[in-house]
């Protein structure tokens, strides 16, 4: 025991090092009073979080294994038909934008406000449902929350890709369609994609800043097409091909099978 500065506290210290010993220490519940309700949390819990997160990752790589990615046609900058559509987990956003009031010069209510009372939602929910019941309908704000967030998500969703597949079930003919390349494994396609062909032909054979070679073969021979790869045609130059006699050969065959565009298939 000793004395403060003259002041009447009683000062109790450990050993000689003269550290006030602290009454108000918080001490850690002893959880051996609650037998059958605790474990360990090492190694018992993560032994049983692992053991979880394994099997999820098996089950997920099982569906990646077995089933092929949808993947869609090559990227291709010519074709102007092709309707680009996000990733399904952000289809809900794409089709939101879509409404009036929230694009154009109201694209920040649909991309910013809209969002973000979303997840404000989800973030305040702690302090707007502070009951201890945690069955659902004794949370009315909690579960309201959830079940309109889930159905807007999933509406939008649903919305979205069906007026995608009406859009492309709409498409004038001549689109997609006539965007087939007839045999595009042949080597021919690559020797064609090599040259400067596609640069005036197109990726697609549509034609740019040259005619379009769908249909070519009901007009010449492989023999007449060799001819105007050497001598040339129109505005088109002697000598643009540039590959070997026998690549010449490959292509002139190849576009001589390719089909014409089906409107011109339909008037003969």
């Amino acid at each position: 025991m000793a004395h403060n500065e003259g002041k009447d506290q009683e000062v109790h210290f450990v050993g000689d090092s003269r550290v006030q010993v602290n009454k108000n220490r918080p001490v850690p519940k002893d959880y051996s009073e609650f037998p059958g309700k605790t474990e360990a949390f090492f190694p018992n819990f993560l032994l049983k979080e692992w053991m979880v997160g394994v099997v999820v990752l098996v089950g997920f790589m099982a569906l990646v294994l077995s089933e092929k990615p949808p993947l869609g046609q090559q990227a291709d900058p010519t074709n102007t038909s092709f309707l680009p559509v996000p990733d399904w987990y952000f289809l809900f956003l794409y089709e939101l934008l879509k409404f009036k009031w929230a694009s154009g010069p109201f694209v920040v209510l649909g991309t910013v406000v809209v969002p973000g009372l979303l997840f404000g939602g989800l973030f305040l929910a702690p302090w707007l449902d502070r009951g201890k019941d945690r069955r659902p309908f004794k949370r009315p704000v909690t579960t309201g929350i959830a079940l309109l967030t889930l159905v807007a998500i999933v509406t939008l969703t649903w919305v979205a890709w069906d007026e995608h597949e009406k859009q492309l079930a709409s498409q004038p003919k001549g689109t997609s369609e006539d965007a087939k390349i007839v045999h595009p494994e042949d080597p021919a396609y690559e020797i064609y994609k090599n040259n400067a062909c596609v640069n005036c032909h197109g990726q697609k054979l549509e034609g740019l800043q040259g005619p379009a070679l769908r249909g070519i073969g009901d007009a010449y021979t492989p023999e007449e097409i060799i001819t105007i790869m050497d001598e040339g045609k129109g505005q088109m130059p002697a000598g643009m091909f540039q590959g070997t006699e026998e690549e010449k050969r490959q292509l002139a065959e190849w576009l001589a099978k390719q089909d014409p565009p089906k409107e011109e298939k339909e008037q003969q």
